[in-house]
């Protein structure tokens, strides 16, 4: 059993936290950091993982790939998180490829790649305090609760709710009105289906068209979404026709 963690948020974290600001005046101000200061902090961070875990075989860390595959759905998927990365956050992660196993695929996020690995690969556990994972079956470690085990079908009721949702952090909006608690009502109400997704859209005056172009945003891949190493975006599942691939990347595991 491996842990599987989402390494992007703690590199990032790490990073940020070890800059310093150098006010040289003259309207010169020189952003500083420490190297060793902030490999060592995420190493703290990645065995205070582990050892709350207890006992397992590795730590494999995953990080997002500077192209999107999401940004031939929506250009602004994610478009205001535009700020560059902390000073050492590239030399950080070089160096941890030499003391981890590290995964980087071409065209996708970092959950992208836990979600293919994870359903791939099942029997390990996923180790991210991003909600989005509560889309992957299996086991979950969200840095704070307990391990949780979600089934397939939960995870595809989180898609859907997410769907209805929407997540302003991530650029897509979902259906005005409707948050997590309204959305997940529906679905007891109506039934845990597309239609009852798309119904709720249309009561908004929102066409199937702009549900699917939510649902294809929220969605994490899985291994079934990467057929022959090819981004297949996501199709309802009573749909009667089979729809176009997404970013036909080859994926590669960083070495």
């Amino acid at each position: 059993m491996s842990l599987l963690i989402d390494a992007d948020f703690i590199v990032y974290k790490c990073c940020a936290s070890c800059e310093d600001e150098i006010d040289w005046g003259d309207d010169v101000i020189v952003v500083t950091s420490k190297f060793s200061e902030a490999y060592d902090m995420v190493l703290r961070e990645l065995y205070s993982i582990a050892e709350c875990l207890g006992t397992f075989d590795d730590s494999i860390l995953f990080f997002s790939d500077s192209k999107n595959f999401r940004k031939k759905i929506s250009p602004d998927y994610k478009g205001h998180r535009n700020r560059k990365k902390p000073c050492g956050y590239k030399r950080v992660i070089n160096k941890l490829k030499e003391d981890f196993p590290v995964i980087k695929w071409p065209d996708m996020e970092a959950d992208d790649a836990l979600g293919i690995y994870a359903t791939q690969y099942p029997g390990h556990i996923i180790c991210s305090p991003d909600k989005d994972m509560r889309q992957i079956p299996g086991e979950l470690f969200d840095l704070t609760n307990p391990v949780q085990t979600i089934t397939k079908e939960e995870g595809d009721r989180w898609h859907y709710i997410q769907t209805m949702a929407g997540d302003s952090t991530d650029g897509y909006a979902g259906i005005p009105t409707i948050g997590v608690k309204r959305a997940n009502a529906l679905l007891d109400d109506e039934g845990c289906t597309w239609q009852t997704v798309v119904k709720a859209f249309k009561s908004k005056g929102l066409s199937e068209e702009v549900a699917l172009s939510n649902a294809r945003l929220a969605k994490i891949l899985q291994y079934e979404d990467y057929p022959n190493e090819t981004i297949r975006l996501w199709v309802p599942p009573d749909a009667s026709h089979t729809d176009d691939n997404g970013a036909g990347s080859k994926a590669e595991a960083a070495e």
